[in-house]
């Protein structure tokens, strides 16, 4: 399954988060006198301004107008927390643009999609200030589509096997690659709808669309096979959390859960080849208040049954006050290649760090297959929910 991100009026937003009294009032970002509209709140596009726009156009349409001159530095920074929210819940991450991106969520182990939807949303809300619309589907075409289908603050979702018939009443428009002069010359032909593309004789669709008529006909049937591309060179952490569905005072059911996402975190540090130092504890009160308590250790590792004995010690760290959590995570930062000293190792012989490595790699392989094998941590008591 694949999420994707599309900010509400990005730097309009961004503005707003800033400068509350803008909320609800026709804003653009632009130049005041030359230059063109580079973004326009949903009042603003409501009276007829839209980009790019001239703004000398812009304030004829709407007098009212409030023009807001850029910070690029400022929305690059915004942009870069609102995909480090997103990378909390899953390192698979393709950045499209500074406000837009893709996030495959196949392998979450403990949130549906829309449950990492729900709470990305939440979290860029509460911390950024700002709205996005999500759209989740079988693939990048469906994602997009459906994140852009009801902006603003919209989320969609298209469960598998529905693609054909969600797209079908929409406009052509609507597929990838289909610009206004496409679009215009599939509606000469008769193709209004994606179901008329995905339906025509393709020798009658190649006369309308030339060479791109096999993918955009392939498009409007629903399918699509780009991947989620993501530069894992880059990676700068690894990081998850889980928002509980009640409060939790059980200390051990907490690191228990946190020692869940260390296996999760090293799984994808060793598939790429990547190693962590700093490890980092987050726990969220019921009123939303975040703490959080790191630890660097002395050389960095790719093994979970390292970073089991930090994690009680971290918790007390971030855990201070006597109240139930509803949110707990787990970040891994300091990334680097694995460098391993055998005859100096963090908390045990070579010979056993040898064998936890060695048996941490079957344990990769084998959930590979999807075969469930969990640890023991993993367990609860027969009853328990």
């Amino acid at each position: 399954m694949i999420i994707h991100l599309d900010a509400d009026a990005f730097y309009v937003a961004v503005e707003q988060a800033e400068r509350p009294e803008l909320r609800s009032l026709p804003v653009a970002v632009g130049g005041e006198r030359r230059g063109i509209i580079a973004s326009a709140s949903y009042e603003a596009r409501r009276r007829g301004v839209y980009t790019p726009m001239p703004s000398v156009q812009a304030r004829k349409l709407c007098p009212e107008l409030i023009m807001v001159r850029g910070d690029m530095a400022k929305y690059a920074a915004v942009s870069r927390s609102m995909f480090t929210i997103a990378e909390d819940f899953t390192p698979f991450v393709e950045r499209t643009s500074i406000d837009e991106g893709y996030f495959d969520v196949a392998g979450h182990r403990t949130l549906t999609p829309r449950e990492i939807s729900e709470q990305m949303k939440s979290r860029i809300r509460a911390e950024l200030g700002i709205s996005v619309s999500l759209g989740i589907g079988t693939s990048k075409l469906i994602a997009q589509i459906a994140s852009k289908l009801r902006k603003p603050d919209a989320l969609v979702e298209v469960p598998a096997g529905t693609e054909r018939n969600f797209l079908a009443p929409l406009e052509a428009h609507w597929l990838p690659g289909v610009g206004p002069k496409l679009a215009a010359r599939l509606r000469e032909f008769g193709f209004r709808k994606v179901e008329d593309v995905a339906e025509a004789p393709l020798a009658h669709l190649v006369q309308a669309a030339g060479n791109d008529a096999a993918r955009l006909q392939a498009y409007a049937q629903g399918f699509d096979d780009r991947p989620v591309h993501v530069d894992r060179d880059d990676a700068k952490s690894y990081g998850v959390q889980d928002t509980f569905g009640e409060n939790v005072s059980d200390r051990e059911f907490v690191l228990s859960a946190l020692r869940t996402m260390a296996d999760g975190l090293m799984a994808r540090a060793r598939r790429d080849g990547k190693a962590a130092r700093t490890v980092t504890v987050k726990v969220r009160y019921p009123d939303f208040q975040d703490c959080s308590h790191a630890l660097t250790l002395k050389q960095p590792t790719d093994l979970e049954t390292d970073i089991y004995p930090c994690l009680a010690g971290l918790l007390r760290g971030a855990w201070k006050e006597r109240r139930p959590l509803r949110l707990v995570g787990l970040r891994l930062t300091n990334i680097t290649e694995p460098c391993f000293q055998r005859e100096l190792p963090l908390d045990t012989s070579s010979v056993r760090h040898e064998r936890q490595e060695a048996a941490a790699r079957l344990l990769d392989t084998l959930r590979a297959r999807n075969l469930p094998l969990t640890r023991g941590h993993e367990l609860r008591p027969v009853g328990e929910d």
